[in-house]
């Protein structure tokens, strides 16, 4: 009776152990969510409002292995299908094996800056978080934010208000300095900004714009302020399009980081940059830390 009963109480442990485990983030054995590759369109309910967002999950996904997930939006007056072609991160889920949820704004506009008669969109892209973790093993250390134009105001914002859960941002052509009003964990942010942007300008002071006042420069400033960096900025200008602003010495190992591009307008690059490849390469880099 003794030796049974050690028994028991020694498998009760180690059935705790198991059950532990699986419920711990990253744990292989805590995650059975099989799903169709590809991309699919998704709807669900968000502040008693329909929305839906874009889901691509990549081939050879069996299940089980927990992913990284980056959320994509578009820019102002567009939407998932156009950001999936603008951004190209589906491409490159496909080889580097991630999820991407493409965000699609009600009316084709962010509510940023916050207006109380709007959807929530914070509340949606947490939503978002939460409908894909349901559906596809989503690895909750290693979620990410870009996005383009509005859509990178915007994930400029959900670097505030979803700091918990996004380890990085990377917002293109529209980096904002929501980190004056936030007071939350450090957060790497990479940027890039066209110096010919006609509609974003480098310079910001945009006339009759109240989100384009600041100019992206500012605007770093103030995440590397948010960030407690160093307060030198490193300036970079090797021969070529391409010239770096970089703070260093950020704290908990958060990075802020502007790639300038020479002549650039109004766009998300591929051709002077691989925009998209350096993003992933700096969100690899930057899981959320406990």
């Amino acid at each position: 009776m003794r030796i049974a009963s050690g028994l028991t109480a020694f498998l009760m442990v180690l059935y705790a152990a198991a059950a532990q485990a699986q419920g711990r983030p990253g744990a292989p054995a805590g995650c059975d969510l099989p799903h169709e590759a590809g991309v699919s369109a998704q709807r669900l309910t968000s502040g008693q409002r329909p929305r839906t967002y874009r889901l691509f999950v990549p081939q050879g996904y069996d299940g089980r292995q927990r992913l990284p997930l980056v959320l994509d939006l578009h820019g102002s007056g567009g939407n998932a299908a156009g950001e999936a072609r603008n951004s190209r991160l589906e491409a490159l889920a496909a080889v580097e094996r991630f999820l991407v949820a493409t965000l699609e704004a009600e009316a084709g506009n962010w509510n940023i800056p916050v207006e109380s008669d709007r959807p929530d969109d914070v509340a949606y892209a947490t939503d978002v978080i939460d409908h894909v973790s349901a559906q596809a093993c989503t690895d909750p250390t290693r979620i990410y934010a870009t996005g383009f134009s509005g859509g990178a105001r915007m994930s400029s914002f959900l670097a505030c208000g979803l700091n918990a859960r996004l380890a990085a941002i990377a917002p293109v052509s529209g980096l904002r300095a929501t980190a004056t009003t936030c007071a939350t964990r450090p957060i790497p942010v990479l940027t890039f900004h066209g110096l010919a942007d006609p509609q974003n300008t480098y310079e910001g002071h945009v006339p009759g714009r109240a989100a384009w006042v600041e100019s992206v420069p500012d605007a770093l400033a103030s995440w590397a302020v948010h960030n407690r960096c160093k307060p030198e900025v490193r300036f970079e200008d090797p021969a070529g399009p391409l010239s770096t602003l970089r703070y260093e010495g950020c704290a908990a190992g958060a990075e802020v980081r502007l790639i300038r591009i020479d002549g650039l307008g109004h766009r998300w690059t591929h051709d002077e940059v691989d925009t998209t490849a350096v993003i992933w390469q700096f969100f690899k880099a930057h899981p959320l830390k406990p």
